[in-house]
């Protein structure tokens, strides 16, 4: 039956969602007023501060600066990442066995911008790729060759590599985000053509991502990401080396816990999910589900309404067309494919360099060339979000394999 005209058509507008770049945000701001000049001048050298031991020695000695004099979501957004890194170095510059306090001049600043965001004051997805990038050539590509960091880590070319790459797998997705309001217009209004299409185009753009995650291998070291820029990225929520969490001095004295990065804070997978009807279990939705309030509020509440419409797997199964059937199976394979690859990705950047530190503290033999022999050893089986993280993605791809239609006679395949 046709919805009525009056219907609102559901659209991507009210969400921050750009037509050319998804979630990424459009043109980040490279400077702040220049009140802001002393977060800058330490924001953009954290890596060579860390590397001599005196970030926390420059931070302790900052000035506790006022946040009234950013006003747009871009200020904010540039003053996040330059905040968040400088919590992360000065955290962790020492490893994680002299972990300290926040000071009050980085806390509280930290803590103001990150309430006006509604992000946490910890380093998340939407500040290490989604607003920290820019062109060398503005007229230039999009690509690995023209893209460059506002702000970095310890890990050298890594770094850039690695959120760099993470972000083109956010660009390889926006055909498909494009698609999700044609999808549930199409069920809305009963046009069976119009979601197969949007459905096509879905399935090529999670291909797409797959094919930019591949980029990981040329552009990441797995031993410097393993034993140098991991810590970088963790959190103090489910790490035993901060049980309890870290204390922001000025904001409250009671320590706070918030989980590191993880590739489950974008929220393209959680779009995804929501419009095919993937069903995660308690463990491992509870987890995704919390990851959603370390997005930015626009982005978590277009998951939230994606999650209301109505059921598009409902209506693939009341329509007779093989096509709309095909469209749909596709989409969920690709969505598999997109997850399997993922794991690959985490064995051989976690789950290996991890039994190759555990084999070489065994044999008590360091040498500099082993940097991956003095990493955390909190996070040894969990990713920097703090799952345990190889169960939790097979837990989830396996999940994703369950959506799948009942195939019919000659075209069942045998799932392994």
């Amino acid at each position: 039956m046709a919805a009525p005209e009056s219907e609102c058509l559901f659209s991507l507008d009210p969400y921050h969602v750009s037509e050319e770049l998804g979630f990424i945000l459009p043109d980040p701001l490279e400077e702040l007023p220049p009140y802001y000049q002393p977060w800058m001048d330490i924001a953009l050298h954290v890596p060579e501060l860390v590397h001599s031991h005196k970030l926390r020695l420059h931070i302790n000695e900052m000035p506790l600066l006022s946040i009234q004099f950013l006003q747009k979501h871009s200020e904010l957004r540039l003053a996040h990442l330059a905040l968040s890194a400088m919590t992360m170095g000065y955290v962790w510059q020492e490893g994680e066995n002299d972990t300290v306090e926040l000071p009050h001049n980085l806390a509280v600043p930290y803590w103001e911008v990150s309430q006006r965001l509604g992000l946490p004051p910890i380093l998340t997805h939407a500040d290490a790729v989604l607003a920290n990038w820019k062109k060398k050539d503005p007229d230039g590509p999009f690509d690995m060759e023209n893209l460059e960091l506002l702000v970095s880590l310890p890990g050298g070319d890594s770094v850039r590599g690695f959120f760099m790459v993470t972000l083109l797998v956010e660009l390889a997705a926006v055909p498909a985000l494009r698609n999700i309001p044609t999808v549930i217009n199409g069920v809305r209004c009963g046009d069976t053509e119009a979601v197969a299409t949007a459905l096509e185009e879905i399935s090529q753009s999670m291909q797409d991502m797959t094919d930019a995650l591949k980029l990981m291998h040329d552009y990441v070291d797995p031993s410097v990401f393993y034993g140098i820029m991991r810590i970088y990225l963790s959190g103090w929520k489910d790490n035993t080396s901060m049980p309890k969490g870290l204390v922001y001095e000025g904001v409250q004295e009671e320590p706070m816990e918030y989980s590191g990065g993880s590739a489950a804070q974008s929220s393209l997978l959680h779009c995804f999910d929501e419009l095919l009807g993937i069903k995660h279990e308690e463990t491992s939705g509870e987890f995704l589900t919390r990851m959603r309030n370390y997005m930015p509020p626009a982005h978590k509440q277009l998951i939230q309404d994606i999650s209301l419409q109505p059921s598009l797997k409902g209506f693939i199964q009341q329509q007779a067309s093989e096509r709309l059937n095909q469209a749909f199976q596709r989409c969920v394979k690709k969505l598999v494919v997109l997850r399997s690859y993922h794991i690959k990705v985490v064995s051989r950047y976690i789950t290996v360099p991890a039994a190759r530190a555990r084999q070489l503290r065994k044999q008590y033999r360091e040498s500099e060339q082993e940097m991956i022999s003095r990493a955390p050893t909190a996070l040894e089986e969990r990713g920097t979000g703090g799952s345990g993280i190889m169960s939790f993605l097979k837990t989830v791809r396996n999940q994703t394999k369950d959506t799948l239609l009942p195939e019919t006679g000659k075209t069942k395949l045998h799932h392994s």
